[in-house]
């Protein structure tokens, strides 16, 4: 096992720290390397692929033995952290806007993503889970589900990141350093995007939009935000993760 004898020789020179871990992945910190192993080769070919076409900063490759990709880590600090205030500027979340447009006005990405019927239908299916399993109220989700159908409209595709959460996107001086995480990148809605930049952080959807430098259906926009949260809590609930900041923003969604 070649790429494991890899592992620990640079294990060996710094101490390991643990990102996050799940049965499908799990990414480790040594030194300034950041080790991504994932066994799904099909999913990493896509992450190293849509790294190179998209026209943002993205981590350097340093090496890439499978199941193993090593990344250099990025300058600056993380835009924000999922349920916690973020203490970035608004210049710094504008910035993270005017990546997001960059990155929608580029080529499309060969990875067709979701469709709105497909999505509808795991959508459908992830909040029968929900109710069946008592992971949340059948009223809290059934009254998201209406909400989040302004989402499953037809929508002009984009390149989008595909989980563009604050704590993949690197920070400093006010300029972006770096964007992380491409596994889930394909042709989607630009909006969905933008949805998972804010969620949870809806105070800085102006600066976003100041950045981003065009107008957005807001309703639509809101759509995303209940269609995200049920679909997230499904994933955390499921990998053993704790829900309640998502299961906060579900219930705020309502009023």
């Amino acid at each position: 096992m070649p790429s494991v004898v890899v592992f620990v020789t640079i294990a060996a020179m710094a101490e390991v720290e643990i990102i996050v871990a799940h049965h499908e992945r799990a990414t480790l910190r040594v030194g300034d390397v950041f080790l991504k192993v994932d066994t799904d080769q099909a999913r990493a070919d896509a992450e190293v692929a849509a790294m190179a076409l998209a026209p943002v900063p993205t981590p350097e490759i340093r090496w890439r033995k499978p199941p193993v990709l090593a990344l250099a880590a990025l300058p600056g600090r993380e835009l924000g952290r999922p349920g916690t205030p973020s203490t970035a500027s608004p210049a710094a979340w504008a910035a993270a806007g005017a990546a997001a447009r960059k990155l929608h006005d580029a080529p499309l990405p060969p990875s067709p993503g979701w469709d709105p019927d497909e999505l509808a239908a795991d959508l459908d299916r992830e909040c029968a889970w929900l109710i069946a399993n008592d992971v949340l109220p059948a009223d809290l989700v059934t009254r998201n589900r209406q909400i989040a159908q302004a989402a499953l409209r037809p929508w002009t595709p984009v390149f989008t990141h595909g989980d563009l959460q604050v704590a993949h996107i690197f920070v400093q001086d006010d300029e972006v350093t770096g964007i992380l995480d491409w596994s889930e990148a394909a042709q989607g809605d630009a909006l969905f995007d933008l949805a998972a930049l804010t969620l949870a952080h809806q105070e800085h959807l102006p600066d976003v939009l100041a950045g981003y430098g065009t107008e957005v259906d807001l309703d639509v926009l809101r759509a995303w935000w209940s269609l995200r949260g049920l679909r997230v809590v499904c994933w955390l609930a499921g990998h053993g993760f704790d829900p309640a900041p998502e299961v906060a923003i579900l219930k705020t969604l309502l009023f």
